[in-house]
């Protein structure tokens, strides 16, 4: 049960999610669509965290436009997805800027509640609390 648990929720769903939105930069899909915009959870899969780690690649070497890091920052919007801890809160907003971060929760395995909380206790302004929780949604899906 821990394998399986390891293989999905517990760690692989996160890594392969990553993955797969790092092949698709490093593919070209946004040099060749720039103004696709998509959507990933869970603070953003572990990517905001390694940002610095996947700059490493020299352009010369990937044949991108632009860094790696341009793209999270440029292309890929941030849901909490019930990952209410606010260390990865906290690196996530540093990373990437309160204009690529939207409320969510993953139900139904977290609670709104619980999520709602979350966000009510972010140490960002009101201003940004609003964004967060529905400005930058409706934006980026023209609510």
């Amino acid at each position: 049960m821990v394998s399986e648990m390891m293989a999905i929720a517990g760690w692989g769903w996160h890594i392969e999610t990553a993955l797969h939105v790092l092949r698709m930069i490093l593919g070209g899909v946004f040099d060749a669509h720039p103004g696709l915009q998509i959507v990933i959870g869970h603070m953003g899969e572990t990517l905001p965290f390694m940002i610095q780690r996947v700059d490493a690649m020299p352009q010369s070497m990937t044949k991108l436009k632009k860094p790696v890091s341009a793209y999270l920052r440029e292309n890929v919007h941030y849901t909490f997805s019930g990952f209410n801890f606010l260390p990865t809160f906290i690196d996530l907003l540093l990373e990437v800027g309160v204009e690529r971060i939207m409320f969510s929760t993953d139900h139904p395995y977290r609670s709104m509640a619980e999520g709602r909380a979350f966000l009510d206790q972010l140490p960002v302004s009101p201003a940004d609390r609003e964004k967060i929780a529905h400005l930058n949604a409706d934006r980026l899906f023209r609510l």
